[in-house]
């Protein structure tokens, strides 16, 4: 696959949007009276960028820029960590300081597997579902990709996540059922609204970019970087 400015594009948007998510999941608002992280508004983001490069490119340029962003995820979280653990410097930075910088981005190691494990199972499951609709679709019905792949990708995301932090007691289990499904359907929903923006641009690559890609013939074992 040729590297093209597009391309580095649809790469730069997609990483930017899960280091920017991971980051601003500690921050907790109020969606039509339900508590949701404010991250929630920007993983679907991803999932839309992960679309579009399954759809344009193929599943296996999505595979390649999947790690991509989870090592550019992997550098940022160790390079926060390595930053928190410096001494301090007062009078410029005093503890208060610390404990803000701590409470923002200092995730605990749980939360970031939570996380970690939960981003590569949903856009990896994303991205095959895609791919396969692609196929059995023979390119039509590009909404049908676009919603269906989504449901399978945030459904599979949400549950990872969330039961994570349930076994590692960050959230209560008493909940866990109602915080999966109103994870779900307010990111899939955000997919359901973002659709005519997915069409306007996946239709603008293809024809940019002059491709349009099947992965009839592609492995599909989501570590395999070489082929």
């Amino acid at each position: 696959m040729k590297i093209t400015p597009r391309l580095l594009v649809i790469c730069a948007l997609f990483i930017t949007c899960i280091i920017t998510a991971n980051t601003i999941v500690v921050k907790f608002s109020s969606f039509f009276g339900q508590i949701l992280p404010a991250a929630v508004v920007l993983f679907p983001v991803s999932y839309i960028f992960g679309d579009i490069l399954t759809e344009v490119y193929g599943y296996k340029t999505a595979r390649r820029v999947i790690w991509l962003g989870f090592l550019c995820n992997l550098v940022f979280v160790f390079f926060v960590w390595v930053a928190q653990m410096l001494p301090l410097a007062p009078p410029a930075w005093v503890a208060d300081d610390q404990s803000a910088y701590e409470r923002v981005l200092g995730h605990t190691p749980q939360v970031l597997f939570a996380s970690f494990v939960a981003y590569l199972m949903g856009e990896f499951s994303n991205s095959f579902v895609r791919a396969k609709m692609k196929i059995a679709t023979s390119g039509r019905w590009l909404w049908t990709r676009t919603i269906g792949s989504t449901v399978i990708g945030q459904g599979l995301d949400s549950v990872v996540f969330l039961s994570l932090l349930a076994v590692f007691g960050v959230i209560p289990n008493a909940i866990l059922l109602t915080v999966v499904v109103n994870h779900w359907l307010f990111k899939t929903g955000f997919e359901v609204l973002a659709t005519p923006f997915t069409y306007g641009i996946v239709n603008y690559l293809k024809r940019k970019e002059g491709i349009d890609t099947y992965d009839r013939k592609t492995n599909f074992n989501p570590v395999l970087l070489t082929e």
